[in-house]
Order: structure tokens, then sequence, then C-alpha cells
């Protein structure tokens, strides 16, 4: 197909490095403007971003770091439309005129609707979203439509058969979640296959679950291969899915940006036996992980308590993740008490759900808080 990226890689643009890490729209220009430049010197092109990303900032650090300094054929751009932020047919244009000047981009190459799932699905179709779509794709606005997913292949089997003219789709897809009965990494890939669409991969290291693993994984994959990173091994499992069209890295710093292209540049798809020693790895991680977060963030961008949820879940992970949690204190006590100094405590919840709301992990966020205030607090 026409539309496709060159290279099965792209930078995600949503968990940009901090100059302040308290501060999620406090973006380093100066260093996304050097993982940029690296990006563009090794051929690749593909760069999502979507209206809330890095605190609402991430489509104006694109217009700054790529848009300003790259001519507009030399790159493809995707942004979202998310159903949260819009209540009317005029605001839903307001929010795709904004984005066109936030970026400066002039036109988008790929636009999504955002995060669709079975509690957002009906407003986007209240509000003749995927028509809306076509529409901005004939005046030039757009050049390929599709959108992001998290819920079941049943919802996505009906979604794509109401709308076949969507072009893509994109998933969450990482070996950890490929069997996951939350996630449904294959079942949801295999559907949107069984419709002929591309796929375009999130979370391949699921929030960077899968780039620092614990050490009996870790041990696997490097008594196989000890040149390989933690997040190789997880985009290179993406990426080797025929019909993924670009994996999506949210990379923080310009190293990981140098390890990714290190063996995205030349891309060479896991062998059969590389792909169960991925299987045997999720079983290793799924045995010890507690809390299955990726860090996106959607869930603190509405709490009105302000509490920095996926930190918390973090640190709890760690110290559950080696049984510490009977060991008495750990160094994340003490991080705890800085986050909670900086922020709100876990035990503020005001259980108002919002959170839950918009995750898409689906988590019990409101019973995790508890269980981490009980943890750290007591």
């Amino acid at each position: 197909m026409e539309f496709l990226p060159e290279k099965k890689f792209g930078f995600g643009l949503m968990r940009l490095p901090r100059r302040n890490p308290d501060d999620a729209a406090d973006v380093d220009v100066e260093q996304v403007k050097q993982m940029v430049d690296l990006f563009m010197e090794k051929g690749f092109t593909y760069f999502d971003t979507a209206w809330m990303y890095n605190g609402f900032n991430s489509e104006n650090v694109a217009k700054e770091a790529l848009v300003d300094r790259y001519p507009r054929e030399s790159f493809t751009l995707a942004t979202k439309l998310h159903s949260g932020f819009f209540n009317t047919l005029e605001e839903r244009d307001k929010v795709f005129n904004e984005q066109l000047r936030k970026t400066g981009a002039g036109y988008f190459d790929y636009y999504l609707l955002h995060g669709i799932e079975e509690s957002m699905i009906g407003k986007y179709e209240e509000f003749d979203c995927f028509n809306w779509l076509l529409e901005k794709k004939a005046q030039g606005l757009v050049k390929h439509v599709g959108f992001s997913f998290h819920d079941t292949p049943e919802l996505l089997d009906e979604i794509l058969t109401k709308h076949p003219e969507m072009e893509f789709v994109q998933l969450q897809i990482n070996y950890l979640d490929w069997e996951s009965k939350w996630i449904q990494s294959r079942a949801v890939y295999e559907t949107a296959v069984k419709h002929g669409k591309k796929v375009i991969v999130m979370e391949p290291c699921k929030g960077g679950t899968l780039a620092n693993l614990p050490e009996e994984a870790k041990k696997l994959f490097h008594d196989y291969d000890d040149s390989r990173s933690d997040a190789s091994w997880a985009i290179r499992f993406a990426a080797s899915l025929p019909e993924v069209m670009v994996v999506l890295s949210g990379m923080s710093n310009i190293e990981q940006m140098e390890d990714n292209l290190s063996y995205m540049e030349d891309f060479k798809p896991l062998n059969d036996e590389e792909v169960k020693l991925c299987h045997y790895a999720a079983d290793i991680i799924n045995k010890k992980i507690t809390i299955p977060c990726t860090a996106c963030h959607y869930c603190t961008e509405g709490c009105p308590m302000h509490i920095c949820i996926p930190e918390y879940f973090s640190i709890y992970n760690e110290d559950m993740r080696e049984d510490l949690g009977q060991k008495g204190w750990t160094i994340n006590f003490k991080n705890y008490e800085i986050l909670a100094a900086k922020n709100a405590k876990a035990s503020d919840c005001i259980t108002c759900g919002q959170c839950e709301a918009v995750c898409p992990q689906h988590l019990d966020i409101i019973n995790l808080l508890r269980d981490v205030a009980n943890h750290y607090e007591k």
C-alpha cells in the first residue's frame, strides 16, 4: 500500500524528556531536537502525537522540534481526536483546527479517533466522527484515516464491519499482553488482519515494563544473546508481525533513541526460537507484576486531587515484584514520601472514578490506590 512508511519504527511523542520531572508539559525541547535529528538522519520518518500528550504540549513540541526544522514532505505526522475533549460539532472542529495551528503542519498524514472502547464508541458515532474523518481527507487536511483501540476483538470486528473505510488500526501489542485476557493483543491483531487492515503498534514495551525486566527474564534473553537490550526484544516482537506497518516507541532520552535505532535501522524479524523466548519471558513477568500500568498518564490529566497514580504504581510494583512487601522498609518508602510531598497521597483519592473511566488498561485504580496507601502510609 502506498501509505506505508519505509521503515517499521515510529517516534511516539508521548513520553518526551522533561526539564522538570514533576511537570509533564515542561519538555526538554533541545534534547527532543537532537532525538528528531538522529531519527531523521537514520531514515525514519513517522512521528505520532496527540492532543493531550505531555500536558497538552506535545503538538507544540512537534512544531518546534520537527515541523519548523524539516521540509514538510520529508516526514509523516499523526495526531488524534479524543472523545473526552468535545461535546459539540463545533468543539470537534475547534480541536482539529487548533491541532493544525499548534503543529503548523498544514495537514496530517495520519489522523486517528483516539482510544476507542465501548464507553466511547457511542460518542464517536453520535457526532459522526467516521464520516467527519473522510471529509477531512477529501479536503486534503488528512491523508489517511484510522483509529486507536482499547477493547475486545468483538467490538473491533463490529467497528471494522460498519466502517470498512478506515485504513488502519492502532493497537496495544506486546509479548506480555499477547495472550492477556484483558488486552487480548493477539486476538485484536488477528481481527484487524481479518478485515485487511494494517496495524500500528503502541505500547510495545508496555510503558517501560519490558525495557526493565526482572532478573529471571533478563537472564533468559541474555543467555541467548547478551548484545541485545531488553527493549529490543519487545520492539522486534511487535515489528515481526507481518501486518504491522509501524511500531511506536515513546522514547524519553537520546540513549533510548540510539538503542532503538541500532536494531531497527536494519530490522530483522525474530525467528521461531526467539518468539518462543518472548512467550517464556511473558510467563515469568506475569507471575511477578502486580499492577499492569503502562504509565500513559491518561488518569492524571483530570484527577481533581492531582495524585501521581502511575508513579505510585511503579514503586509499588517494584516492591511487590521482589516480595519486599513482607520484608519491612525499602527505599521506595522514602520515594513515596518525596512523591507525596509534591503531589497528593494515594489515600487522598476521593473515588470519583475519573481515572478508571479513561484507563486504557481498565485497571481498578481506586482499589489499587488503597493498596498503595496501605503499603506506604501505615
